[in-house]
């Protein structure tokens, strides 16, 4: 008895000499820290904006409106060290348990961007600068459609932009050169891509003849005609004049600055090109090989499908993957073939599908307008339907258009531009036109809910907009901006599946075009993890590829060349369906009658673009919050 009063007492004694465990933040603690994150988030991300006059651009903000982006190295250096400064002084400020769960998400997501930064640049001197979508096109398009133009200022800030890009180009030259030199050269066809490009942005008015060193162009310039830059500075002179706010003959002056600046800065600038693309291009393989190819080839891939799919999956996961997608919706497509009735096998229906004349519209600027009228029909329907499926809803008005001829591509993928986040530009679906024998007719249904609505211009927009939501949880800015492939395409493929499931697609031809839509990215999986992981030939991704889908052959072959020069890029789409997907179907499990597509999709939209596992974590907790409720 003694020894246990002893004992007794001695664990009384232990027991008050032990510190009490640290009380957890309080409500109010979590409230100001999350704020404050929120606040420092918003400075940095300021100050990410200031480096890129361009991004400014594009969010409808004029500061240094007259400026481009510098693209040398030494600014993508600078770039690197103010991020990894500004993350470490964001871990030094705040520590995550004393956030609330958004401003942990942003905390998070703000962390990761350091270590996608770090990656890309890592491998920085693997890619193509003057591969698809290069500034020497991306420049002219975003002068064209993004440079907004309402004041005398506005125009002078124009034709400085226009001047400007002489020292893009010459930057961009720079980083080729020595991307070169390391073994890295974009395959032959590509060099011939972009000295047609390079052709069709110097033809016309104001120069005297177009950069054509490799025969590119098959037609003539007419006389009289302008170029597409110089087409459009005259169009916004003459806008601004009849507004009142250009006299007559500084109208003449201005439109004088601008062909001066064309043909004095811009064309020697396509010149240093043209030569460099032709110098350069006997390097080239005449063969197109993947990048695993290239030295340290196998690492740099990895890097490429790690930041499009934001997922630790490795290329043989990502190619036995496509290749189970694509046997899956084989079957499907079977059951459309006997559906219409075709006797034949399902070859021999893609071969049908992708012939039969009534699937297609006259290869002339008429059948391009039916086109889009078909388009601007779907989008209509849709958007009437969206409020059983949504709670948060778009502001921002989408147009459909046709791309602008010098960068138009026969069998091009059709893209969305997004609008500016107040709604001074809208969103825009625009469609690849110029070979209507590429663009069948019963994939565009499909297409028009991928780019437009509920896809692309819904999510991107939604996005963009929470900028303006105001309170102690409202998103640091930087969330409505950034931009992650496997969100943003498996949003928009996602779209489609969804569609079906909203009551469109009735048609069954168009519905096997919703297939055809999804075993396109199937394929793409495999096709791009079988280029550049296990040495696949262009004529095998094509074989494969047209073995597998009724999409025109001309689309194929566009698409193929795609994969080729932008690695890892195509595996964002799928991936980022199926984890969306597979998040959707565990809420509906786990919340049964419960269940609410407008909430769930306001989670998934709500937030912005995000990281897959940052998002998984996100609904995950969001079901558990939802179970509680309910109980």
């Amino acid at each position: 008895m003694r020894a246990i009063f002893g004992a007794a007492v001695m664990l009384a004694v232990l027991g008050a000499c032990t510190p009490a465990a640290p009380a957890g933040p309080t409500a109010e603690e979590i409230a100001k820290n999350s704020s404050d994150l929120v606040a420092y988030l918003d400075s940095e991300y300021e100050e990410e904006l200031q480096l890129s006059p361009e991004s400014m651009t594009q969010q409808g903000r004029k500061e240094k409106y007259g400026e481009l982006d510098d693209r040398s190295e030494k600014a993508a250096d600078e770039e690197l060290a103010w991020r990894k400064q500004s993350v470490a002084d964001m871990k030094a400020k705040f520590k995550p348990e004393t956030l609330s769960e958004d401003a942990r998400l942003s905390y998070e997501v703000w962390d990761l961007e350091l270590t996608r930064d770090e990656k890309a640049n890592q491998f920085r001197r693997h890619g193509y600068i003057f591969g698809r979508n290069g500034a020497h096109t991306g420049i002219v398009n975003f002068l064209i459609n993004e440079h907004r133009i309402d004041e005398k200022s506005d125009l002078e800030a124009y034709i400085s932009r226009v001047g400007a890009i002489a020292t893009a180009l010459d930057q961009l030259i720079a980083r080729a050169t020595l991307n070169a030199e390391a073994g890295n050269r974009m395959p032959g066809f590509a060099y011939d891509q972009t000295a047609s490009e390079i052709a069709r942005v110097t033809s016309g008015a104001p120069f005297k003849a177009p950069i054509d060193p490799m025969k590119t162009l098959k037609d003539k310039v007419k006389s009289g005609t302008d170029s597409a830059l110089f087409a459009d500075g005259k169009a916004k002179i003459k806008a601004l004049a009849e507004g009142g706010k250009l006299k007559p003959e500084e109208a003449v002056a201005m439109t004088e600055q601008l062909r001066l600046a064309m043909v004095d800065k811009m064309l020697p600038a396509y010149e240093r090109l043209a030569a460099w693309i032709v110098k350069d291009k006997p390097n080239a393989s005449p063969e197109a090989h993947g990048v695993g190819a290239q030295p340290e080839g196998a690492a740099y891939y990895n890097s490429r499908l790690y930041l499009s799919t934001t997922t630790d999956m490795t290329a043989d996961e990502i190619h036995e993957l496509g290749l189970k997608e694509v046997a899956r919706i084989r079957g499907e497509m079977e059951v459309i073939k006997d559906q219409v009735g075709f006797k034949g096998s399902l070859e021999d229906f893609f071969e049908y599908m992708r012939t039969a004349k009534q699937f297609y519209l006259p290869n002339n600027d008429q059948g391009a307008e039916q086109y889009l009228a078909l388009a601007r029909g779907y989008l209509d329907a849709m958007e009437k339907k969206l409020p059983e499926y949504f709670g948060k809803l778009p502001k921002a008005k989408l147009l459909v258009k046709r791309v602008e001829a010098f960068r138009e591509e026969p069998g091009g993928a059709q893209h969305y531009e997004a609008a500016t986040p107040d709604g001074s530009r809208p969103g825009t679906f625009y469609a690849h036109l110029s070979d209507m024998s590429a663009e069948p007719t019963y994939l565009l249904e499909d297409i028009a809910y991928h780019e437009g609505l509920p896809g692309h211009h819904m999510q991107i927009s939604i996005q963009q907009e929470l900028e303006k939501e105001t309170g102690p949880d409202r998103l640091p800015k930087f969330r409505t901006q950034y931009f992650y492939g496997a969100y943003v395409e498996g949003w928009g493929l996602y779209s489609e599946a969804l569609a079906k499931e909203m009551g469109f697609l009735q048609d069954p031809y168009n519905d096997y075009g919703r297939l055809s839509g999804e075993i396109w990215r199937a394929i793409r999986l495999v096709l791009d993890t079988g280029i550049h992981a296990k040495g696949w030939s262009e004529e095998e991704a094509v074989k494969y590829f047209t073995e597998n889908s009724s999409i025109p052959k001309a689309a194929i072959a566009s698409e193929v060349r795609r994969y080729i020069t932008t690695p890892g890029q195509a595996t964002s789409y799928k991936i980022g369906m199926i984890r969306l997907q597979q998040m959707r179907d565990k809420a509906r499990k786990e919340l049964g009658v419960k269940f609410s597509y407008p909430a769930f999709h306001d989670q998934i939209l709500g937030g912005g673009a995000l990281p897959m596992p940052v998002l998984e974590r996100k609904i995950d907790r969001w079901i558990e919050s939802q179970k509680k409720a309910a109980t």
